[in-house]
């Protein structure tokens, strides 16, 4: 099977259990990411487009949505089971104005060039295929001076943290995954997926490669998660 249908088969198999067992993983801290990364995507700019890449169950797409009164957020993801659960999200909370999506492949966009202000991908971007391709697809569909921000989950450069990190990771967290979702190896795939994820010179380097400029990252809980941004040149 194609790494893509991979994907998008695991992600189908583990939506209705993800939200609960994502909050419960991070002790909710990924929530604090989200809001710090929010400032970078709602920042007084005035009335924007913002497109969610890898969007899952739609956290991420509703709280740019309820971060100001005049954004619309188009949601993307391969896994039509994390986008059913993100509809009922987002019709419980009556953001259906605000909040559209749709299936679709982050390497392979059908939006026009320069369609969003804004690009996201919160916790996705290491289950690109391509991640080159997706980096300069986001680069296209977004206007002169757009930005992109993404969050992904990353290993802390502290041996000792690290040491700590990887035995919860790679040990405890698929065994709690599989036993609550009943798909261990989801659950044993998405910590090895971080593990193999580039550090964070080379995936900027990546980022300036594919066209951004002013490619600048943070670190946050002790380097468990990064946020990376980056802009189209307004020229282009």
């Amino acid at each position: 099977m194609p790494a893509k249908a991979k994907i998008e088969s695991m992600f189908d198999s583990i939506a209705g259990d993800y939200d609960k067992l994502n909050h419960i993983m991070s002790l909710d801290v990924d929530k604090t990411w989200r809001k710090r990364a929010l400032k970078e995507i709602v920042d007084g700019s005035g009335s924007l487009e913002v497109l969610d890449l890898a969007c899952g169950t739609g956290d991420f797409s509703i709280a740019v949505a309820k971060a100001s009164g005049h954004v619309h957020v188009t949601g993307v993801d391969l896994s039509e089971g994390m986008l059913a659960v993100m509809a009922e999200k987002v019709a419980r909370q009556g953001l259906d104005g605000k909040i559209s999506y749709e299936q679709g492949d982050g390497e392979n966009l059908r939006f026009e060039d320069g369609t969003f202000d804004r690009v996201t991908i919160a916790f996705g971007i290491r289950n690109f295929e391509d991640r080159l391709k997706g980096l300069r697809e986001i680069l296209r569909v977004l206007k002169p001076g757009g930005r992109v921000v993404i969050l992904e989950l990353s290993r802390p450069e502290n041996k000792i943290i690290r040491w700590f990190y990887d035995i919860y990771f790679l040990r405890i967290m698929p065994v709690i995954g599989g036993k609550v979702s009943g798909d261990k190896a989801a659950y044993s795939y998405l910590p090895a997926s971080v593990k193999a994820f580039p550090g964070k010179k080379e995936f900027s380097s990546m980022m300036a490669r594919a066209g951004f400029k002013n490619v600048r990252h943070k670190a946050f809980s002790l380097g468990i998660c990064r946020m990376y941004t980056g802009e189209k040149d307004k020229i282009n």
